[in-house]
């Protein structure tokens, strides 16, 4: 019974952290909530959740990452930006991720905003273009909130129901 429990404890500190993580940068917020489930189902033997339940988890984890790419690259689209600036965008999210919470925020902006200058050199266009980023990544974060609790959603739905 004590072992469970120290998984059980290992979990919550995993899925806490997760769940910070889909805030604060540098933490991997879905493969950290994805690891604190696994190992609660590991820690009663995958009685109560079993494989499919986990391969489903397992799919939600990966799509959180392409919905960090694909809403920036949609909000910037959205606001008529060029591929130059979509391209740019998601450079810019990329390159964001390592510099922290500005980076993380200002990243597709001013990635948006670069490319559509290159491609046009308006600059009224590109920093709509730039909103447009900035309002998919938003959108993003929003998206990839909702696939987070929707994770724990199942898990506690198949463990407990």
């Amino acid at each position: 019974m004590e072992s469970v429990l120290a998984y059980w404890i290992a979990a919550l500190v995993l899925v806490g952290l997760g769940l910070a993580g889909l805030i604060l940068p540098g933490l991997p917020g879905a493969p950290l909530i994805f690891a604190g489930l696994m190992i609660a189902a590991w820690g009663e033997s995958f009685v109560y959740v079993g494989l499919w339940t986990i391969v489903v988890l397992a799919g939600l984890t990966l799509l959180t990452y392409g919905v960090d790419f694909w809403a920036a690259m949609f909000g910037a689209k959205k606001f008529g930006a060029s591929k130059r600036a979509v391209i740019g965008a998601l450079l810019g999210a990329v390159a964001g991720l390592f510099l922290g919470l500005p980076g993380v925020i200002f990243g597709p902006f001013i990635g948006a905003v670069i490319g559509e200058l290159s491609a046009q050199g308006n600059l009224p266009q590109a920093v709509r273009a730039g909103v447009g980023a900035t309002i998919g990544l938003a959108l993003g974060a929003a998206l990839k909130i909702a696939l987070a609790f929707a994770m724990v959603g199942i898990f506690v739905v198949t463990r407990f129901l």
